[in-house]
């Protein structure tokens, strides 16, 4: 794989609304936005991410929740450059939006309507549930005439949509590509993962040793990426796919281990480069010990890990894209004071695992400049995404 200049990028997750905000709240652990709801589950109550965000008029085709939160982030990134790419040729730029329910709150109220009244709502629109609906929107959305695609591989679904778009570019199919993920809060998911024993009441703890399992949240995050080089770059990557179990991951983490040593071959990398690696860190039990296991087979106990997901939640479709913001933002001018993304748990770290060095709240280890993302989902469908910044 070549590398491809993220020219552009834009975030909205419970930390904030815009990237000034998100790394103001990030940089010191915020965990403010994840807030108690006894609403979404059927019984009992939970911490979600909720993200706040502004509203705009869409076309009627479209216009449902998530195609919302997806424009008031598409409308983040850099308009002038986005147009001269769009303007000089609209079918060389692509669309690539990775997502695990799309629409599908807007099927939970219509049927609620329906189980009340007996008919559906005049503004359901069977359509909005589709995975294409997301990509399909912001397509339409922007005036891209370029190849338009969806990825659904659960919480892997944006990491692997980043590794599309590279490709795309890198195959000269296009000159840029919008890329990235979203997933909103619904039912269906905060359900499931409570179902399968997953998640947790109080607020998520990684790593852990008191750890009771994930918090869900929402978010969008949406990158504009081309094959010229930038402050930014997208180095490379890697896709694996063990299939050990339908919902828990391998215990061994070969599938772990060998997306992460991919993604150093695509990057051209050695484990030693890699100065932060942001954890996959659900809180569950399974995968905090196998993600532990595989992160210090390849980098050893040394290298400085955390993960964001106790100040955002995990956003599942969109954890990829937004992970991989969360470490852009870390190398950018928003982190004025030189500081890595830190660990938000109690401080007791699980003995019982492999061995982690996790980021303190308050440090001052300065700007990463090769940072690798982990992205593994259901199914043992992995991803491992390398960013790196320039030399200044």
């Amino acid at each position: 794989m070549n590398p491809v200049g993220i020219q552009s990028f834009a975030l909205s997750c419970a930390l904030g609304n815009n990237l000034a905000d998100i790394w103001s709240q990030a940089s010191i652990g915020s965990t403010e936005g994840m807030l108690l709801d006894g609403d979404v589950l059927f019984e009992g109550s939970t911490y979600l991410g909720h993200a706040e965000f502004s509203k705009t008029s869409l076309n009627s085709f479209f216009d449902c929740r998530v195609n919302q939160f997806l424009a008031s982030v598409a409308s983040q990134l850099n308009q002038v450059l986005l147009q001269s790419y769009i303007n000089r040729a609209p079918e060389r730029v692509g669309i690539i939006v990775g997502t695990s329910t799309s629409g599908v709150d807007e099927l939970e109220v219509a049927l609620r309507e329906f189980d009340q009244s007996g008919n559906w709502s005049e503004h359901y629109q069977v359509h909005h549930h589709r995975m294409a609906n997301v990509s399909d929107f912001l397509a339409d959305f922007l005036g891209v005439k370029g190849p338009v695609m969806s990825v659904s591989t659960a919480c892997s679904s944006s990491a692997k949509a980043m590794l599309s778009a590279q490709r795309w570019l890198n195959q000269g199919i296009c000159d840029a590509v919008v890329v990235g993920g979203v997933d909103v809060l619904c039912q269906l998911t905060v359900n499931g993962f409570n179902a399968l024993g997953a998640l947790s009441s109080e607020k998520t703890l990684p790593f852990s040793a008191n750890r009771k399992g994930i918090n869900i949240g929402e978010a969008a995050a949406l990158f504009l990426i081309t094959n010229d080089e930038a402050e930014l770059n997208l180095l490379g990557g890697a896709e694996t796919s063990d299939a050990y179990h339908i919902s828990a991951p391998d215990p061994n983490g070969q599938g772990a281990i060998d997306a992460m040593n991919g993604a150093l071959v695509a990057s051209g990398l050695k484990a030693n480069q890699i100065d932060y690696v942001n954890l996959h860190g659900t809180g569950t039990p399974q995968n905090d010990a196998m993600e532990s296991k595989a992160v210090t087979a390849v980098f050893g106990d040394t290298v400085w890990c955390s993960s964001t997901k106790s100040m955002t939640g995990h956003t599942l479709g969109a954890a990829g894209a937004l992970e991989l913001g969360l470490c852009a933002l870390s190398m950018s001018e928003h982190n004025t004071q030189g500081q890595y993304l830190p660990h938000v748990y109690d401080g007791d770290y699980d003995q019982s695992i492999a061995p982690l060095n996790l980021v303190n709240s308050k440090n001052n280890l300065g700007k990463p400049r090769y940072a690798l993302s982990n992205s593994f989902a259901f199914g043992g469908s992995n991803a491992s995404l390398i960013i790196g910044a320039v030399n200044d």
